[in-house]
């Protein structure tokens, strides 16, 4: 099989039941998640299998979910079965409440870094953040979009917040402080 078709040299894609130009609001929405799911990898390639198990299923388990984004929303077919579901949303808010559990509490909003990994993943965190931007234009500008995408992306945000800051606590690593805010947290 090639890689290449030569069926986008005019600027236009292929749907699941459709074809529309590179620039669609659409593709920008599902091509946001992919460039998610690559940095979902980078930060996976940066953590210690042994100390962060865990996370390695959690971030493996949802890149195939990011998958399961991009196909919905590419989907244009007039019947649809989508594959993401309620209970993935479920699992990450279950995954953040043990994540912040584990975790000092926050009492100021703290700046993005610490470890690398945690650095990649406040980037996963802002990328997502894009990712649902992304969708809520097509779902403005549109009826035809599956809610659950940008309600798991929503969601998803936080897991990476959450995520990025139990990887710092694990290595020891203090979250840095925004110090020109008070405390917001309480």
């Amino acid at each position: 099989m090639k890689l290449y078709t030569k069926t986008g040299d005019k600027g236009k894609t292929g749907l699941l039941g459709g074809r529309v130009s590179k620039d669609d609001l659409r593709v920008e929405a599902y091509g946001t998640i992919d460039e998610l799911n690559s940095f979902i990898g980078k930060a996976v390639t940066e953590l210690d299998q042994k100390v962060f198990k865990d996370l390695i299923e959690d971030l493996e388990a949802i890149q195939h979910e990011l998958f399961d984004c991009g196909g919905d929303l590419a989907n244009v077919m007039k019947e649809r079965k989508y594959k993401l579901q309620e209970a993935s949303i479920e699992v990450l808010e279950k995954r953040i409440d043990v994540l912040s559990d584990e975790v000092p509490p926050l009492k100021r909003f703290i700046l993005p870094g610490g470890s690398e990994a945690s650095a990649t993943l406040h980037i996963a965190r802002t990328v997502c953040r894009r990712a649902e931007r992304r969708v809520v234009t097509l779902m403005n500008s549109t009826e035809d979009v599956p809610t659950i995408v940008q309600k798991y992306l929503n969601r998803l945000s936080d897991y990476f917040f959450a995520a990025a800051r139990a990887v710092n606590h694990r290595l020891n690593v203090k979250d840095v402080e925004y110090v020109r805010g008070g405390d917001v947290f309480k």
